[in-house]
């Protein structure tokens, strides 16, 4: 109780004393800025943003280039954590040391020098678009970024309600398994039909419900003399691909280590005793020891995506449009709602 008091009283005070300030510097206060016109342009964004738009607009293009990177690095992060998760607790010798080298290397380098890295330094290596070499004949890594082909749909939302029926599908059939496995006993193959279900229902909206899928291949185009570009496809920006490859690389190793305390945290018998019914390693890892040791990886790996969501404010570092430099940057020069804007950023992480 002592402490929600206090607590309360710090707040009012700072409240109380930055009202008293902005009233003697004719500052008012107020989120209907957010309906303004904006002004500035952003160099990469999810959804359509230009000058003409409003602050809330900008804040909402912020917003998902946070969202993006986060997710980006948390999918490559968990994948990457696992793998040397595992390794380290290999009886290999070089897989071993390899995999121990990684985390305390990685884990020890400050994520800001990490971020410079890849942007000054291994990503302006890359050539100039006029001399990228094609990947699969289709993409190209270029100093200008990643261009990858474009989905082009027809009658999408038909393909997606066939999606969530299949998943829906899936979710009834696996629940009556499961209960005729425990009235009758009989097991139903819920795996084969799960895998048909996901396949055969987008297939069929192919066939019959209209659905057609096209790709757009960036071409090269020449603007002026010494200038080449890239038209169509998609393209991801260097920074975003330097800041995705830094905050992956450095969560990987405290994912790794928080999935090393798991396995090691399940009892030697279990082991033992899946190895006495005759299961291989790679089994008793998969069916024995990871389904225990995911109750003590799931709550510190969370941690850890929540580490990578807040380091990916680094961002401003190297000119990435998220959050931090769009809207709690150039927003709040230009408007100078330091308040508002920091508060709805605070709110927002």
């Amino acid at each position: 109780l002592m402490t929600v008091i206090a607590v309360v009283l710090v707040f009012g005070f700072f409240t109380y004393n930055a009202q008293v300030n902005m009233e003697s510097r004719g500052i008012d206060f107020g989120y209907g800025f957010l309906s303004q016109e904006s002004s500035f342009d952003v160099q990469f964004s999810l959804i359509e943003y230009d000058g003409s738009h409003s602050y809330f607009r900008a804040y909402l293009v912020g917003l998902l280039n946070t969202i993006l990177v986060s997710v980006i690095g948390i999918i490559f992060a968990t994948i990457l954590g696992v793998i040397v998760g595992i390794a380290r607790l290999s009886p290999n010798y070089l897989i071993n040391k390899f995999a121990a080298f990684y985390v305390e290397f990685f884990r020890n380098i400050p994520l800001l020098l990490q971020i410079f890295f890849w942007y000054f330094a291994a990503l302006r290596a890359l050539p100039l678009p006029q001399d990228a070499e094609p990947i699969f004949g289709i993409s190209f890594l270029t100093i200008k970024g990643l261009f990858v082909p474009a989905f082009i749909w027809q009658n999408f939302n038909i393909f997606f309600y066939s999606i969530v029926a299949a998943i829906i599908s899936i979710i009834v059939i696996r629940t009556r398994a499961k209960k005729i496995q425990e009235t009758q006993g009989k097991q139903t193959p819920v795996l084969l039909i799960s895998i048909g279900l996901i396949l055969i229902l987008p297939l069929l909206t192919f066939l019959i419900g209209g659905v057609k899928l096209s790709f757009e291949v960036p071409i090269l185009k020449q603007l002026a003399t010494t200038s080449f570009i890239y038209e169509g496809g998609v393209s991801l920006p260097p920074e975003l691909i330097a800041l995705a490859l830094s905050l992956s690389l450095y969560t990987a190793t405290f994912i790794a280590e928080c999935v090393r305390a798991g396995i090691q945290g399940v009892g030697k018998g279990q082991k033992e005793a899946a190895a006495s019914i005759g299961l291989t390693p790679n089994q008793v890892l998969k069916l024995v020891v990871m389904p225990q040791a995911l109750r003590i990886i799931i709550p510190p790996t969370t941690n850890q995506y929540l580490n990578l969501t807040k380091n990916s404010s680094l961002a401003a570092a190297i000119a990435y449009p998220d959050l931090v430099l769009v809207f709690a940057g150039t927003a709040l020069m230009q408007t100078g709602k330091a308040i508002e804007i920091v508060s709805i950023t605070m709110f927002t992480y």
